[in-house]
């Protein structure tokens, strides 16, 4: 690790404020930040580039994306979990958590196998040194999924788990509330009948295992001090329930009126970057940018494009008036706050050096360099 670097002539992004200024790293941590340019010998001149902290993102489908990159073609997993890697590194993450699914309802088989060799890629190459960016485990849980439960067992007490958050794709509930746009889409790839089977097997596997499962998954993460999320939230009795369970987190909320509810409860309220970038949500929820504008979005995720959670601050500060600090903060100090990973998501003297640098080109920000723990990564 290089003792110490400096990085001059930036526009440094902090907590409060955008200050043109150095950057003094030394031993992998922010050593001083001062106003100005420096003259050391030595010294990185970033051509007045934003120098931001480094992407904390709290929940990305994006190894599913490279374990199987056409609907039937499967990859290699540990090559696929080197492109992940890279992927994330290049979009400026230097902190993610793989969001790794739990539990098959009838149409995802893969997924099991995903998750498993997922974990089991993690394991062996975390200790190599070659990972780019620092990976952890978002423990996605369908509830009513029969497989859910053995699952858990394997990854309930990992180490690398930072957030579990519990999901219900039923048809008929939450994202899939409406059940006629769910069978078309389950029928683009079998048959009607099969699909009406399914359904049917589905509410009522939903009926038998839900309520027990539930119970059983939050008695498992009891104690833990691990935040639990509770994804596509559309009623409020049950956003109700949450809060009483001690679910504090509001993952992708479908409407206004389910993100409002939440707040009123309490939560902090996760966003996915792509619904903002692409100006409204693929699934025909709420849009992301609504969302900003009520003061509904604490942090937001990737959810399945890594590069979109930096454009998405930068069009949150250009098109909803957020000033560019607090937009940078819900994918940098509000994740680390949220997962309690207080080494890291603020430039200031102490935290961990993770750091990208940024150049807009016209509205669109460019990532050139990535540095995590002082490192250059990317």
């Amino acid at each position: 690790m290089t003792a110490e670097t400096i990085l001059t002539n930036a526009l440094l992004v902090l907590p409060e404020e955008v200050l043109p200024g150095t950057l003094v790293v030394r031993e992998g941590r922010i050593a001083e930040v001062q106003p100005g340019r420096s003259h050391a010998p030595g010294a990185i001149d970033l051509d007045g580039d934003h120098l931001m902290p480094g992407v904390i993102d709290v929940h990305t489908d994006n190894l599913e994306r490279q374990v199987q990159p056409r609907a039937t073609a499967r990859w290699p997993s540990r090559s696929a979990f080197m492109s992940h890697d890279a992927q994330t590194a290049a979009a400026g993450v230097t902190t993610v958590l793989d969001a790794l699914c739990l539990g098959d309802l009838g149409f995802d088989a893969q997924r099991t196998e995903t998750f498993l060799d997922g974990v089991r890629d993690l394991d062996a190459l975390a200790p190599t040194g070659l990972l780019k960016s620092e990976h952890f485990l978002h423990l996605r849980c369908e509830l009513p999924a029969a497989d859910l439960m053995p699952l858990l067992d394997t990854v309930a007490d990992h180490p690398a788990v930072r957030m579990v958050s519990l999901m219900d794709h039923s048809p008929g509930v939450g994202q899939y509330v409406d059940v006629e746009r769910y069978r078309a889409m389950r029928a683009k790839s079998l048959p009607l009948e099969e699909v009406e089977r399914r359904i049917d097997h589905l509410l009522a596997q939903r009926e038998r295992l839900l309520g027990p499962q539930r119970r059983a998954l939050l008695e498992r993460f009891a104690g833990r001090d691990l935040p639990l999320a509770s994804h596509d939230d559309w009623r409020e009795d049950e956003i109700a329930q949450n809060e009483a369970d001690g679910i504090m987190i509001s993952e992708f909320p479908v409407s206004m009126l389910a993100a409002e509810a939440a707040r009123r409860h309490g939560m902090q309220i996760i966003a996915g970057a792509p619904n903002l970038v692409r100006g409204g949500s693929h699934s025909g929820n709420v849009a992301a940018s609504d969302l900003v504008r009520s003061g509904l979005v604490d942090v937001f995720a990737s959810d399945y494009v890594p590069p979109a959670m930096i454009e998405a601050v930068w069009r949150a500060a250009a098109e909803t008036g957020l000033s560019l600090p607090r937009a940078i903060a819900t994918i940098t100090d509000a994740p680390a706050r949220m997962l309690k990973m207080h080494d890291r998501g603020r430039i200031e003297a102490g935290r961990r050096a993770d750091l990208v640098r940024i150049r807009p080109l016209g509205d669109m920000p460019v990532v050139r360099s990535v540095w995590r723990a002082g490192e250059r990564v990317a």
